[in-house]
């Protein structure tokens, strides 16, 4: 009996050891001083393995995301982030154990790097605040270095420099680390560009900080040889990231260490006796020194801490509607599935049920069909869905519903249509064809071609069926600086015809009072921003087709209101001679049918139009009333959108609803009693008689299979890109071999930040800019981290915060408040701040809140209570932007002796651009020149507003016999400038650089901007979380040559120092002084 029961186990045993999968995608691995272990991220936990590989356990086990770890030097401890209260925070837990503890409370996201050598402190990176002495431009993408005690505590800054995957020697005198210097994706590959990290060494006793490395691409996370004399490191000098080697004395001697080829190495850690660990293809690997890397088996049991199949209450986050022909249905849009729910609210259908999105919803004219489009097999693909039982009326309480494949071939085939007349379907092919699909004969016919369509995103083309089933109306741009609206015959036998011919913004056209006009929105005559390609406003524009009902629009109130009692007798009398006609006759007479086709009376059709709206606004979306003589419309004057209305006879405008509303639309039902409201997520039913407004609610649940749905969502990136990227050699990767190999990590992937992150690594094989993901999960509870509007000085090491400096405008900079910089905050609401516990901790949640600060003078040992609102971290970041100018200005001012000026432009809208317009042509008028410093600069669209505006060359000059009074053009600038910029322009900021060098206009100084000159392609996956994007556009120079990769150059290249920036001199500003100086002479 035993013996059976032994083999009986040793059965079991192989069984469970057979049933087990050799785990992938693991990630951040980090090998413990010993060289025993291996520590590693899997699914947002972290696992520990033996260094030989085996089964791994984890460490950790917590719903949220867990990753980076860290060991102690001694092995005890690793420090990793999480983000369980929202943001990345830092926590130790013990190897062998237990509960972990959190170190830090600051709402930014922290990452651990290494412990200090003497293991006390944990050494990481975040943005928290940079130091008062520090001259860069205040920004989140450059994080500064800080270190927390292990057992908790004040947070102390070691660097305001920005630094990543710092590590210490042994006895903590030098720290290697690699720079960052924009905010590139971190997991793009192959570019070769000024913004590529290098390593660097800072040595403790000296202070200084050395460059070790000037290989034009990436070199990453240094960590020290075993005799401390050399650094392994990441490099993609071979081509692809791989292990390198070279010598700390002599950095030109360097050799290749691992030789992997196609994907990446990642994620470099060494042991005391240098034993190399790091990640390669999903999997984890070692090498000993002079060996070759060994790939490690491991393989994970656990059980997986969340279900994959979750279920989801659906009564709200909407994303499209479509309102049944009677009114009575509304079927919408929820996470990429098809819902219909009563139009009363209350009964809801879930019509589709598949981990593919669904868009574009709309019903049939009969109302007895849904239309949509469906991305299964990895193509769009057009469907219907009829209601099976002829007895069930309403698809909200059918039992069954027939779904089929209306459009499905090797193309993509979105944004479905179908004719008022129910025979044919409108819709984009590939996205940058307009096409019609016969449903009897299922022919198809071409109306635009990618000739006459620009694509930037999924659903991005407008069109609209006539009443008649004969014409579309329809967006179309000839350029991308302006769309027009486009008259198409839908036979497809003639030539499109452009409605708007203006140059300016016409689109969303649509159909009204019978086909016998059109709404469409334009910017003529709205307000717009300064800078040509910024903001502008918009108004509601119709378009007559006939004379007549153009001669009525025209009529004065009087006489429209004698006409309509002339009408309406006339239908008296007709019916009266009807009736009695059918009652001689004693039958009654056929009726007549009417003609309802379209006409179009060409001659005169441009003049025919006529502004709308009173005022111009933001606008979201207008209807016009059953009888033309109201235009009801969503638009934006100050915060969000509201619902206005306009008498178009006496022009009588006011507001209906007040909503506020970030995002709207709106629907008739067939009758044009009811209004239906999409706004933010929820559908509202209205009635314009007494403005009722009742949310139409629905109550449902969905079950989502996440693993199956990030299967969907991969396959969409991969297929978009592929689709949509603006150049087909792909950079030279193979777009359908990648597919593959990102693809098996898949089902190896645990949340959202993982998924994110793979993403990245696929979208990274493109070097492309405006390239990757973003996760942003729902926040929830998450930290919030006030300011009080000073800079800390972390020398102090007591008890309390003493002030290094006010910042101006701040919470403290008030006439009523008598606070220097020296003094001691210790008390925050009577709490009393101990160098026990991280300072952020005081702070939480108490932006926009009376709080109480108890200061002591050390000068007069006295105390005063003083009682401030702190404020957001956005509003010191602001704050600190305008202090960061404000010192440049002064600096200026000063070592150019009040001969020039300077201005900085943060980013590429018209904000900034009016901000450059006012100093440059008040402030600084009477100037000899001025410094434009672009550094830093995130891009937008402004480039030829900017670069247009320093091109200025006098040809008049208005005087009288005294003086000169003006000149022409006045709104240039005529006098000498120097632009800056540097590594981290971006987008619009580099196109600026370009163009600013190739036209000439100036001296330029800093460093090289990578070539970023692209247009982003950036979209919110289903999931509501998960942002991505490529580039669909991208910008050639004047001679044709593509500007994406390719560096624009200054003229007088200079590189701030870590050592220099930091303690205040900014050495680029200073040599454009010098530059613009010697112009101006």
């Amino acid at each position: 009996m035993k013996r059976f029961l032994y083999v009986l186990l040793l059965l079991s045993t192989s069984c469970i050891t057979f049933s087990q999968t050799e785990a992938l995608w693991l990630r951040y691995p980090s090998i413990s001083p010993d060289g025993s272990k291996i520590a590693f991220t899997y699914k947002g936990d972290i696992y520990l393995v033996a260094s030989e590989g085996g089964t791994a356990t984890p460490l950790t086990f917590h719903e949220a995301h867990d990753f980076m770890p860290v060991w102690s030097n001694d092995g005890k401890y690793i420090a990793f982030a999480s983000d369980r209260y929202g943001n990345f925070d830092i926590y130790i837990v013990a190897v062998s154990g237990g509960e972990p503890a959190r170190l830090t409370f600051h709402s930014s996201n922290e990452y651990p790097y290494s412990f200090s050598s003497d293991n006390n402190y944990v050494i990481f990176g975040g943005t928290r605040q940079d130091a008062a002495s520090h001259r860069q431009y205040p920004t989140e993408s450059q994080p500064e270095v800080y270190m927390v005690p292990v057992k908790g505590g004040r947070v102390s800054q070691v660097w305001t420099i920005p630094a990543e995957d710092v590590n210490v020697s042994r006895d903590g005198n030098l720290y290697v680390y690699h720079d960052k210097k924009g905010g590139e994706n971190a997991w793009r590959k192959h570019h070769t560009s000024s913004i590529t990290r290098d390593l660097w060494i800072w040595d403790r006793n000296s202070g200084t900080h050395k460059m070790l490395t000037t290989f034009r691409g990436e070199d990453r996370t240094p960590v020290f040889s075993p005799d401390e004399k050399s650094l392994y490191y990441l490099s993609e000098e071979s081509g692809s990231f791989n292990v390198f080697n070279l010598m700390i004395s002599d950095p030109e001697q360097k050799k290749q260490v691992t030789f992997f080829k196609g994907g990446p190495v990642r994620f470099l850690s060494s042991s005391d006796a240098g034993k190399l660990c790091f990640g390669y293809d999903g999997a984890l690997y070692t090498m000993q020194p002079g060996g070759q890397p060994q790939k490690l088996s491991v393989f994970i049991s656990t059980a997986g801490k969340n279900n994959p199949e979750q279920i989801m209450e659906v009564n709200g986050n909407v994303r499209e509607m479509a309102v049944s022909p009677d009114g009575k249905e509304v079927a919408f849009i929820v996470r990429g599935e098809v819902f219909v729910s009563s139009a009363d609210g209350g009964i809801t259908k879930r019509i589709t049920n598949t981990p593919e999105e669904e868009r574009f919803i709309g019903f049939s004219p009969s109302g007895d069909s849904l239309i949509y489009a469906s991305e299964r097999g990895n193509t769009w693909k057009i469907f219907i869905s009829r209601i099976v039982r002829s007895e069930e009326p309403y698809f909200y309480a059918s039992t069954l519903v027939r779904e089929e494949p209306l459009i499905s071939n090797t193309h993509d085939n979105y944004q479905p249509k179908i004719s008022p007349n129910g025979r044919e379907v409108a819709y984009i092919e590939d996205r940058r064809s307009l096409k019609i699909f016969n449903i009897k004969t299922r022919q198809t016919r071409t109306l635009l071609t990618p000739d006459n369509i620009i694509y930037m995103s999924e659903g991005d083309q407008y069109f609209q069926w006539s009443p008649d089933s004969k014409w579309l109306l329809a967006e179309y741009s000839p350029i991308m600086s302006n769309s027009e609206v486009a008259l198409i015959p839908a036979d497809g036998k003639s030539q499109m015809v452009n409605l708007t011919r203006s140059g300016y913004n016409d689109s969303r056209p649509v159909w009204v009072n019978g086909g016998k006009q059109m709404l469409w929105f334009s910017d003529r005559d709205g307000l717009r921003s300064y800078a040509n390609s910024g903001n502008r406003q918009a108004d509601v524009y119709s378009m007559f087709f006939t004379r007549d009902a153009w001669d009525r629009f025209r009529m004065s109130k009087e006489d429209y209101a004698l006409l309509k009692e002339i009408e309406n007798k006339a239908k008296e009398k007709e019916k009266k001679d009807k009736e009695k006609e059918n009652a001689d006759k004693k039958r009654k007479t056929p009726e007549v049918k009417k003609d309802t086709s379209v006409v179009f009376d060409m001659d005169g059709i441009y003049n025919r139009k006529a502004r709308l709206t009173i005022n111009s606004s933001s606008l979201g979306d207008a209807v016009l009333s059953k009888d033309g003589e109201k235009l009801y419309y969503l638009a934006r004057f100050e915060k969000g959108l509201n619902l206005w209305s306009t008498n178009l006879r006496t022009k009588e405008t006011k507001m209906e609803l007040s909503l506020e509303a970030e995002k709207a639309n709106l629907m008739w039902d067939k009758d044009m009693k009811n209004l239906f409201l999409l706004a933010d997520g929820s559908i509202s039913k209205i009635n314009p008689d007494g403005w009722k407004k009742e949310t139409v609610s629905f109550r449902g649940e969905m079950t989502i299979d996440l693993n199956a749905e990030r299967e969907v969502m991969f396959n969409h990136v991969w297929h978009r890109t592929k689709a949509m990227f603006y150049i087909s050699t792909f950079h030279g990767a193979n777009w359908d071999q990648l597919y593959a190999d990102y693809k098996k990590f898949l089902p190896f992937i645990g949340n959202g930040h993982e998924f994110s992150e793979l993403l990245s690594e696929m979208l990274g094989e493109l070097n492309v800019s405006h390239s990757g993901s973003r996760y942003n999960p729902a926040a929830r509870g998450s930290d919030n981290t006030a300011s009080l509007g000073i800079f800390m000085d972390y020398a102090y090491t007591g008890d309390g915060i003493r002030i290094e400096e006010i910042i101006k405008d701040g919470p403290l900079d008030k006439a009523s408040i008598n606070v220097r910089p020296g003094m001691i905050i210790e008390q925050i609401d009577g709490d009393t701040i101990t160098v026990k516990r991280d300072v952020a901790s005081y702070l939480n949640r108490k932006a926009g809140k009376f709080t109480l600060l108890t200061v002591f003078d050390p000068a007069t040992k006295s105390r005063q209570n003083i009682t401030i609102k702190p404020v957001t971290r956005n509003e010191e970041n602001a704050l600190l932007y305008k202090r960061w100018v404000q010192l440049n200005q002064d600096e200026v001012d000063k070592l150019g002796n009040g001969q020039i000026g300077y201005v900085h432009v943060p980013g590429m809208s018209d904000g900034p651009y009016r901000t450059v317009y006012e100093e440059m042509m008040g402030k600084y008028s009477d100037r000899k020149g001025v410094i434009v410093d672009t550094r830093f600069n995130n891009g937008g669209d402004l480039v030829s507003d900017l670069t247009m505006f320093f091109t200025g060359k006098k040809y008049l000059e208005y005087s009288t016999e005294s003086r000169p009074v003006g000149y022409e053009p006045n709104f240039r600038w005529t006098k000498p400038t120097v632009a800056m910029f540097n590594e981290a322009n971006y987008s619009d900021g580099h196109c600026f650089a370009c163009g600013y060098k190739e036209l000439g206009i100036g001296i330029t100084v800093g460093m090289p901007v990578p070539g970023t000159c692209s247009y982003a392609g950036w979209e919110m996956l289903q999931d509501g979380e998960t942002t991505w994007g490529a580039v669909p556009v991208s910008t050639k120079d004047i001679n044709g040559n593509w500007l994406e990769n390719v560096e624009t150059a200054p003229d007088v290249q200079v590189k701030n120092e870590p050592a220099e920036i930091s303690n205040g001199h900014d050495q680029q500003l200073e040599r454009a002084i010098g530059e613009l100086m010697k112009a101006v002479k």
